[in-house]
């Protein structure tokens, strides 16, 4: 299956956040997230699990009460529930994948 990243809208999450879910099962999904310098991804944590990948950009990321500074190329891991979110340092985009997938944003 083929998915065009012209052909999905852009979700405007608020405060310098927003989103576009690229593709998905029930078993995988993919989300291609756009954050201004500034912009927060408040502390959360959910059951999936959750890879992220540094597409551009440089972010303050905290995982399980650890932070780091992550820039283009770095990949991140979170596991089911752990307590995560970030700080945008220059403008970037971050791909997330979640298995499984996240109903709460379709």
């Amino acid at each position: 299956m083929f998915v065009f990243n012209n052909d999905i809208p852009m979700e405007d999450l608020g405060e310098g956040v927003s989103r576009k879910v690229l593709a998905y099962s029930d078993n995988i999904m993919s989300v291609e997230v756009h954050f201004e310098k500034g912009a927060i991804g408040a502390m959360h944590s959910h059951p999936h699990e959750q890879l992220t990948y540094v597409l551009s950009g440089a972010f303050e990321f905290t995982i399980g009460g650890e932070t780091k500074v992550v820039r283009t190329g770095d990949t991140l891991y979170k596991e089911p529930n752990i307590e995560h979110g970030c700080v945008c340092l220059e403008a970037g985009v971050l791909i997330d994948t979640f298995t499984p997938m996240r109903k709460d944003f379709v």
